[in-house]
């Protein structure tokens, strides 16, 4: 990335992009920018769809009848990012088939869960976490490892996985669409971030990317868990009467989420500053994709091999309405716990295209404008979400 500086101000030449696999990742460590102090909208939505893990958990089959034969049981959590929400959904996972094989075969199987993610994902962290999950116990309930690299790709052994489970990752795709990036074409998403409100010409660049990584995940899933193995997703979503352009079905959602409205302003504000060129803003997508139930169970039906058991759209509320009247208080820290959302979500990808600098100068104008605008707090935003429950055959 070539850099001039000039009276103080900074002008990046943009390139094109490289393979977001170097830097797509949540913000590691634990600071207040981290992921893993910034993940209430995960968190809230693996509150929501417990209930359908664990029913999934009590009905999948059980693959080992007595001890003597039994293999490890296998779990992959894929796109597992850092911190908390992946560390109790697993343990959860491996509690309730201990307690399921307890019960049913008279005995417990030893557990084998493997957290993948992205080699930028801040593996360390997330071993330091399970170390201190696991420091008043003298034997752990399983044993682990990290596997790297995207799960647009094979990642274990045919037949292997016995659960895999994904969760708020499948919306992030493997990569922007070239059109997208091209101001020649009439994809070229001029002026914004993200997808939502844009050109139908850019959503639908967008969708076809969508349709091609889902096509490759569910691939290669359908390659490595093993018959009457499960699969739970997780993942970002939109009500099915909203076209692609609507990722978020409502005006106020809109409004208020963080990849909108204010960030579309915090980018202008670098323009008009001198800060950066147009076109640095422009080559600047956010990768995230918000699929409606019918685009899943049409590639579920392509990929073949899964009975889909379960499948529903639900949304979540951004925050409590007790933290909501706080926030009203003091919009200050409104803008700044919005902006550590956005830090533990977008910094990497931002600090690979602006470099440090000017990421740092784009949150802060991102934190002002929030924290300016006194109308988002009587806004409630909603997240979509879909659940997925299927069943290898």
């Amino acid at each position: 990335m070539d850099i001039s500086s000039s009276n103080n101000a900074f002008t990046i030449k943009p390139q094109k992009a490289v393979g977001l696999h170097r830097f797509l990742c949540m913000q590691g460590g634990d600071d207040d920018g981290s992921y893993a102090k910034n993940s209430q909208a995960p968190a809230s939505a693996i509150t929501l769809c417990k209930p359908l893990l664990l029913t999934a958990i009590q009905s999948m089959k059980l693959f080992f009848n007595n001890k003597d034969e039994a293999d490890s049981v296998r779990i992959a959590d894929l796109g597992c990012g850092t911190g908390y929400n992946t560390l109790a959904t697993t343990d959860m996972i491996v509690e309730s088939l201990k307690q399921r094989y307890l019960k049913e075969c008279g005995f417990k199987p030893e557990f084998e869960v493997f957290y993948s993610d992205l080699p930028s994902n801040d593996f360390n962290y997330l071993f330091q976490s399970l170390n201190a999950l696991f420091s008043d116990k003298k034997t752990r309930p399983y044993y682990v490892a990290g596997v790297p690299g995207s799960f647009y790709h094979r990642l274990f052994p045919k037949g292997k996985l016995h659960i895999a489970v994904s969760l708020s990752a499948l919306h992030w795709l493997s990569q922007i669409p070239e059109v997208v990036l091209d101001k020649r074409s009439g994809a070229w998403n001029k002026g914004r971030a993200w997808i939502d409100g844009a050109k139908k010409e850019v959503a639908e660049a967008y969708a076809k990317q969508s349709e091609k990584d889902l096509d490759e995940f569910l691939k290669c899933r359908k390659e490595e868990i093993a018959i009457g193995g499960m699969l739970f997703i997780l993942m970002g979503g939109r009500p099915g009467s909203c076209p692609p352009e609507n990722q978020l079905g409502d005006p106020d959602s809109r409004a208020k989420h963080p990849f909108n409205d204010s960030m579309d302003q915090a980018w202008q504000d670098l323009v008009d500053e001198g800060l950066i060129e147009e076109e640095t803003r422009d080559m600047f997508n956010i990768p995230a994709y918000m699929r409606s139930m019918e685009e899943v169970e049409k590639g579920m039906k392509r990929c073949g091999g899964f009975e889909i058991e379960k499948m529903e759209y639900r949304r979540i509320v951004e925050h409590s309405e007790e933290k909501q009247k706080e926030w009203m208080r003091d919009p200050v820290s409104y803008g700044r716990a919005k902006t550590n959302m956005l830090r533990a979500a977008l910094r990497p990808i931002l600090q690979a295209h602006l470099g440090p600098y000017l990421s740092d100068q784009f949150f802060n104008r991102f934190e002002k404008r929030v924290s300016s605008d006194l109308n988002l707090l009587h806004k409630t935003c909603f997240y979509g979400v879909i659940v997925v429950f299927a069943i290898r055959i």
